[in-house]
């Protein structure tokens, strides 16, 4: 016999998704935000998100927020953050359907941290996502690694190198899609799908 979970699963329509990084993918990375009022959005990102719901995707953000157990900001902030963030994007038709965030340090190595997959098999079962028909973009090495062992079709951003490459987190971890903006690879996604 199915669990209820199962059962309810079952009788909603398979989704499909994009899995979207939040700093340094929708906006500037200001290094452990805290204030919603300092947070804006890259350009084009609100248009793209757009248009992926439009072409049926769920849109589920997935980012690591170590700050919280750092004590620089709490659960709470996070939320204000991303209500702005949607608020930001009612101005373009869009919205983020879900959010998922691993508070926990790296040093814990936790399930939940990319590019572990433990948030993204969350939305899996809170969404009835298909994996094979989603695809995630975001700016590091660790958002493609998450993606590529889920089987999602994986696009990259490389963040503007002010530094050393490695410093700036600009390794592509083999991405099947490598663009020079957010929206540029949300249309190469949409032009897959």
């Amino acid at each position: 016999m199915a669990a209820p979970s199962d059962a309810l699963a079952g009788s909603r329509p398979v989704e499909r998704a994009l899995f979207v990084d939040r700093d340094g993918t929708l906006n500037p990375d200001l290094h452990y935000l805290k204030e919603p009022e300092r947070l804006e959005l890259f350009r084009g990102v609100g248009g793209a998100l757009s248009l992926a719901r439009d072409h049926g995707y769920v849109i589920v953000c997935v980012t690591n927020q170590s700050g919280i157990e750092r004590g620089l900001y709490t659960a709470n902030d996070v939320d204000r953050i991303h209500a702005r963030l949607n608020e930001l994007l009612r101005a373009h038709r869009a919205h983020i359907d879900a959010f998922y965030y691993c508070p926990h340090l790296p040093e814990h190595g936790c399930a939940c941290r990319k590019p572990g997959t433990l948030l993204f098999e969350e939305a899996r079962r809170d969404w009835n996502i298909d994996f094979g028909s989603s695809a995630v973009v975001g700016d590091r090495g660790i958002d493609v690694e998450a993606g590529r062992k889920l089987g999602l079709l994986t696009a990259f951003v490389p963040r503007p190198v002010v530094a050393e490459p490695a410093a700036s987190g600009n390794d592509d971890a083999g991405a099947d899609i490598v663009a020079s903006t957010f929206a540029n690879a949300v249309m190469r996604v949409l032009a897959r799908g």
